[in-house]
């Protein structure tokens, strides 16, 4: 099995890569989160799961990482985002999320950015679940809500609906406004305003890519 999903990140990377290579990329509201990442400045990605699949290249800081669930799709993952250059700390919200927490926040020490989906593993599409908000208020970092949307592209039939550009499509990017996440803060409060300000995000995108709804073209 091991060979199995060396072969399939294998694949996978490359077809990020390709797909990242045939689609034109526009940054939208970028400019504070370029100085993050030129100064050294740490800082959370959060951006919904449907987004995952080239939200790589909205990264352009030293060093993220991400939390992976123990499941077997999960280890393909990491080992797809390792070829990309992307850190992972396995758990879930569901199974080993708090060892998972408490490795982020160890890597956020160590100088690592950190990337979110909110929604992520399984859903509900969307919500935001409690994880990104406890680390930003257990590291200081301030939440970078993102968001893309492309000209052309289909949606997967997963739970999430993946977003997947096609090739020679423009996908653009939005950076949202950052959350700052008190350690006294209510989480449900501010798991609210992280909802709206990636939904907007989103919203943002999708009219820049000319897409009212989101669907497959």
């Amino acid at each position: 099995m091991s060979r199995d999903i060396a072969i399939l990140s294998l694949l996978g990377a490359g077809f990020i890569r390709g797909l990242a290579a045939s689609v034109r990329r526009r940054y939208h509201g970028d400019e504070l989160v370029r100085q993050w990442e030129q100064r050294g400045e740490h800082f959370i990605l959060a951006f919904w799961h449907r987004h995952m699949l080239l939200m790589p290249y909205g990264y352009r800081g030293r060093r993220m990482t991400v939390l992976s669930s123990h499941s077997r799709d999960g280890e393909i993952m990491v080992r797809t985002l390792a070829r990309l250059g992307i850190d992972t700390c396995r758990g879930s919200t569901t199974r080993g999320g708090a060892a998972g927490l408490r490795g982020l926040l160890r890597m956020a020490a160590e100088g690592s950015d950190l990337g979110f989906t909110p929604d992520g593993p399984r859903g509900p599409a969307g919500e935001v679940q409690q994880g990104v908000i406890i680390a930003a208020a257990m590291s200081g970092f301030p939440i970078q809500p993102a968001a893309l949307a492309a000209t052309r592209a289909r949606r997967l039939g997963s739970w999430d609906r993946m977003v997947v550009p096609l090739p020679f499509s423009t996908v653009h990017y939005v950076y949202g406004e950052p959350l700052y996440v008190e350690r006294r803060a209510d989480p449900a409060a501010a798991a609210a305003e992280l909802k709206r300000r990636l939904d907007a995000a989103e919203a943002e995108a999708e009219r820049l890519a000319g897409r009212s709804g989101g669907g497959s073209e």
